[in-house]
């Protein structure tokens, strides 16, 4: 009986793999992603001191970087939307209001 449990769940237990192997390589993806950005911020301020830009472009450049190094940073679990915020007012449709 142990074998055939073990026939039946083979296809659910590789497809978990799979999912699993897919996060692993998001997830250093984004830390890729972040350290690129920590790069190129680091050179902005380098070309900021050397004088090959202007304290405007250096401030719209940085803005930008440090946008997206939040966006990546940011925890989507942390973040709720207003509309599945406990206590939202939600309409019973079983009963109409009259």
């Amino acid at each position: 009986m142990l074998l055939v449990d073990d026939i039946l769940t083979v296809p659910f237990t590789s497809l978990l793999w799979i999912f699993r192997e897919i996060h692993n390589a998001a997830e250093k993806e984004l830390a890729g992603e972040a350290d690129s950005i920590t790069e190129k911020l680091r050179l902005l301020y380098m070309q900021l001191e050397t004088g090959k830009i202007s304290e405007q472009e250096f401030d719209a450049q940085e803005k930008i970087l440090l946008d997206r190094l939040d966006a990546i940073e940011a925890d989507p679990e942390d973040e709720v939307d207003e509309e599945e915020a406990p206590g939202s007012d939600i309409q019973d449709r079983s009963h109409p209001v009259t």
